[in-house]
């Protein structure tokens, strides 16, 4: 079964071919993504990369946190579950 991690504090250059390539180096990656914005097009800053299975999750943030990937020491974490939020109010009028 395939595990999601959280990938924070991402440089701007970072390339999502990039992030699976750095993290293949702890496993199979089934998927990386990087989350953009999505007004201007670029990178948040962080994403989220989900490798193959549980062992190979936590072989890569035992092994990744806090390494370097493009001149940023990235956050790798097991990814949680996202909250509910309430929807936007639109001051729009």
């Amino acid at each position: 079964m395939s595990k999601k991690l959280f990938v924070g504090n991402l440089s701007y250059d970072t390339t999502e071919d990039g992030l699976k390539d750095f993290f293949s180096q702890a496993g199979t990656v089934e998927e990386a993504t990087i989350i953009l914005n999505r007004a201007t097009g670029r990178s948040k800053g962080f994403g989220f990369v989900e490798m193959s299975t549980e062992e190979e999750a936590q072989n890569a943030v035992a092994s990744l946190n806090g390494q370097e990937l493009d001149g940023r020491n990235v956050v790798v974490e097991e990814a949680r579950p996202m909250r509910p939020r309430q929807p936007r109010r639109d001051f729009r009028r």
